[in-house]
């Protein structure tokens, strides 16, 4: 028998690390002296910690290998029980490859424009939600503040409140602008009657998503990155946008207005 520390050299399987196997009972030592403490161990023991190693390499977890060692599995449920690891690995190689072509869109970026982009682009699940709203083909994006008085006038003589901030929903923007001007709601107050403002739940979905600050003349800008993030990351636009007004301008109307703070939203899937 050989104490844990020589044990421990010959494995290369940090004294620590023995004798946690020993507490969980994965690799017992073979004798523990009730005088000193000391754990002692055989060298036939390798090969059982030799194996435990293998089916960590694989990353079994330690219940499973403590499974595994204990009842002798049957090949097929061996087999199985890697084919799971295999899919999982695969998932997580996936991931971290999107990663690494994200890191290389924006390295590209950066080359190009010898800066940093001003904006950055985040993907988030976006839950449904109930709103109010009121949609119409307009000639130009300004001329929405009409379909905002008209919409916030129902909703006083309502008497309803708005729970989050509004947005406007784009439906199409050639050959004209079909907009939908939105204020989400309660459930309670989902049902309204209104020859023209119309009460509805919105679908939740997954959404390139980007935050912009300042003056609305100047939301091309944001635009014209967002898009050009989602084509550079393999995704592609599969709905109606979003334009969520986080802080209006202090006048109505005011397109200059520098303390504005919007966030677009461009539903997306992968291609």
């Amino acid at each position: 028998m050989i104490k844990i520390g020589f044990f421990s050299k010959l494995s290369q399987v940090p004294v620590k690390t023995l004798r946690y196997y020993d507490e969980i009972g994965l690799l017992k030592p073979l004798k523990n002296d009730p005088f000193t403490g000391y754990r002692y161990y055989s060298i036939s023991q390798l090969s059982r910690l030799n194996r435990i190693l293998a089916l960590k390499d694989l990353s079994l977890s330690l219940e499973q290998i403590a499974l595994l060692l204990a009842k002798g599995l049957p090949v097929e449920q061996l087999r199985g029980m890697l084919r799971l690891k295999e899919i999982e690995i695969e998932a997580e190689m996936k991931v971290e490859q999107e990663k690494l072509a994200r890191v290389a869109v924006r390295l590209k970026q950066i080359e190009q424009e010898n800066k940093m982009s001003n904006y950055d682009v985040v993907i988030k699940n976006v839950e449904a939600q109930e709103i109010v709203s009121l949609r119409e083909i307009i000639p130009t994006y300004p001329e929405q503040g009409q379909l905002w008085e008209e919409l916030e006038g129902v909703l006083v003589e309502k008497k309803i409140k708005a729970i989050a901030p509004c947005f406007t929903l784009y439906h199409a923007d050639e050959p004209e602008i079909d907009a939908e001007v939105c204020e989400p709601i309660a459930k309670d107050d989902i049902s309204i009657e209104h020859p023209r403002v119309k009460s509805r739940s919105l679908k939740g979905a997954e959404m390139a998503t980007l935050i912009h600050h300042g003056p609305y003349a100047t939301l091309s800008n944001a635009y014209e990155a967002l898009v050009k993030w989602i084509e550079s990351n393999g995704y592609r636009i599969n709905g109606p946008y979003r334009e969520i007004y986080l802080q209006p301008p202090s006048e109505s109307g005011n397109q200059q207005d520098h303390e504005a703070i919007t966030e677009i939203q461009f539903p997306v899937e992968k291609i």
